[in-house]
C-alpha cells in the first residue's frame, strides 16, 4: 500500500516521499480515508505508530482542497497536553504541508505572548495548541475560533490526567457546532468515552493495538533491590551494560533532581526533565540526549509524555507509577515501529503490590532478573508510598496531574526470588528504530 493509494494530494505525497517514508503506517492507513470523507474519528493509538502523520496529512488535505483567498481564518485546532507535543505537531504540520499554500502556528505557555498575538494578526490556517495559553488568548480575545472546521484532541488521556477537560470544555463550548472532530487516545477509559459522547458524531473506531497492550519487542525485565540500593544498582546496570540514551522514570520532580546529580557525579552525564524546568532547559536537555551527547534523561511522566525519539533502546522504571496504565506509556517510548527495545523496572518491596497491578493489566508475568549482590533483605517491611515516593528515596509533593497516593505491599511476590524464566543480569543490546511519521518530541506540561 502506497500513500498516493490513500487518497493524498500529489503535493502530500512529495513531502511524504522526501521524508523517506513509502509505506504507511497501519494507523495511517485506516485513519487517512476516514478523514479524508469527513467523518469523526475515535482513534486508539500507542505513541510511535505513526498517529500524527495519520491525522495532520489528511487535516492538510481537506484545507487545501477549500482553499481561502486573503488573510483567512483558523481553520484547524489541534489541541495537545504539552508544550513539546504541540511543538512536534506543529513541525509535522510544516514539513507535511510544505507544498501547501497552507499557515500553521503553536502556541503554549512558558513564553511571552506578545509575538503569539502578534502572529495571530497574520494569516493561521492550523493552530497547534495547549490548552492553558489558548484560554489565555481566549480571555484577552486576541484569537478567533469561530471558523474551525476541523477540531483534534490528540493524546485526550493524558490532558484529562493533567486536569484539562473545564479548560477543553471552554474551548468547544466557542467553537462552531458544524465541524469535523478527531480525538486520539492510548487509552479508552470510561472518562474518555463520555467526553467522545459528547464530542463526536457517529465516529469511526479504529485500535491499531491490544487496549493497554504493551509491544511485543519490548524486552521487560523486574530487578528486585531494596529502595536503598536502587542508585546503586541503577548505575551498576548502566556502566557493567553501557547503556546510552536511557530514558529513567521517578514520580517526582525532585526525586528526579536528585537522581540526576546522583548520576552525574558517577560520571553519568544526566538531566532532569519536569514541570519545574523552563522551557529552555528541557530543549536543551532532550537536544542532548537525543544526538547521545546526555547519558541519561531522568523524567516524570508527565514531563516524559510524549517523548518520541528515533533511537531510544532503554526505558527504566526507577520506581513503577502508581498507575498501571502509565507503565504502559513510560515504556512505550521503547520498541517502536518494529524495532526492538528494553524496559527495566527496579522494583522494592514496598512496590509489589504495584507490579501485581501492572502485570494483570498487561496480561503477562514480567522477568525477574536477580543482579548478584543487590538480593532484597528479607528483613525489610514494605512501607506506604507516601505522595507518590518511597521513604528513602527522597523527593515529596506531587505536580499537576500526577496520581494520588497510593499504597504499596508485599501481596504480589516474595523478596525476589527469580521466577521461572529469569535471566542473568547484563548483556543488554542497543535497539535500533525505525521512523514512524511522527518527528520528535518530548513532554512536559502543558501551560
Amino acid at each position: 500500500m502506497s500513500f498516493a493509494s490513500l487518497g493524498l494530494s500529489a503535493e502530500l505525497v512529495r513531502a511524504v516521499t522526501e521524508r523517506g517514508y513509502t509505506e504507511p503506517t497501519p494507523i495511517q492507513a485506516q485513519a487517512i480515508p476516514v478523514i479524508l470523507k469527513g467523518s469523526d474519528l475515535m482513534g486508539g493509538a500507542q505513541t510511535g505508530t505513526g498517529k500524527t502523520a495519520g491525522f495532520t496529512l489528511p487535516l492538510l488535505q481537506r484545507l487545501a482542497d477549500k482553499q481561502v483567498i486573503g488573510k483567512g481564518h483558523i481553520r484547524a485546532l489541534v489541541l495537545t497536553p504539552t508544550r513539546e507535543l504541540a511543538a512536534q505537531v506543529e513541525e509535522s504540520v510544516r514539513i507535511y504541508g510544505k507544498h501547501l499554500p497552507l499557515k500553521s502556528m503553536m502556541m503554549f505557555g512558558g513564553v511571552n505572548i506578545n509575538p503569539q498575538i502578534k502572529q495571530l494578526h497574520g494569516r493561521v490556517d492550523i493552530l497547534v495548541a495547549t490548552p492553558g495559553r489558548l484560554l489565555d488568548h481566549m480571555q484577552q480575545k486576541t484569537v478567533d475560533l469561530s471558523h474551525v472546521e476541523i477540531l483534534v484532541l490528540d493524546e485526550a488521556d493524558r490532558m484529562l490526567d493533567m486536569g484539562f477537560i473545564r479548560d477543553i470544555k471552554r474551548v468547544l463550548a466557542v467553537l462552531p457546532k458544524q465541524r469535523q472532530n478527531l480525538l486520539f487516545s492510548a487509552t479508552f477509559s470510561d472518562e474518555i468515552k463520555l467526553l467522545a459522547d459528547g464530542l463526536l458524531n457517529n465516529p469511526v473506531l479504529i485500535e491499531v493495538a491490544r487496549r493497554n497492550a504493551t509491544a511485543e519487542l519490548i524486552e521487560q525485565r523486574v530487578y528486585p533491590v531494596d529502595r536503598e540500593k536502587k542508585r546503586v544498582l541503577l548505575t551498576k546496570l548502566i556502566k557493567d551494560n553501557n547503556w546510552f540514551q536511557v530514558l529513567v522514570f521517578t514520580r517526582t520532580k525532585h526525586g528526579a533532581n536528585n537522581l540526576a546529580d546522583h548520576l552525574n557525579k558517577e560520571g553519568i552525564p544526566s538531566m532532569a526533565i519536569h514541570g519545574n524546568k523552563s522551557q529552555a532547559a528541557r530543549t536543551r536537555a532532550l537536544a542532548e540526549f537525543k544526538t547521545a551527547k546526555l547519558q541519561v534523561l531522568v523524567a516524570t511522566d508527565i514531563a516524559a509524555r510524549g517523548i518520541d525519539i528515533i533511537e531510544l533502546p532503554h526505558v527504566v522504571n526507577y520506581e513503577l507509577p502508581n498507575v498501571p496504565e502509565d507503565y504502559v506509556h513510560r515504556i512505550g517510548r521503547t520498541g517502536r515501529a518494529g524495532s526492538n527495545g528494553e524496559a527495566s523496572s527496579l522494583v522494592c518491596i514496598d512496590e509489589h503490590k504495584l507490579l501485581h497491578d501492572i502485570e494483570r493489566l498487561i496480561k503477562r508475568e514480567i522477568t525477574v532478573v536477580q543482579v548478584p549482590g543487590f538480593e532484597p533483605d528479607p528483613r525489610i517491611k514494605a512501607e506506604p508510598i507516601l505522595n507518590g515516593q518511597n521513604r528513602g528515596q527522597g523527593g515529596r509533593g506531587q505536580g499537576r496531574g500526577q496520581s494520588a497516593p497510593r499504597t504499596g505491599g508485599g501481596q504480589a511476590r516474595t523478596g525476589g526470588a527469580p521466577r521461572s524464566g529469569a535471566k542473568p543480569a547484563g548483556g543488554a543490546g542497543r535497539g535500533a528504530a525505525v521512523p514512524t511519521g511522527a518527528q520528535h518530541r518530548s513532554g512536559g506540561r502543558g501551560r
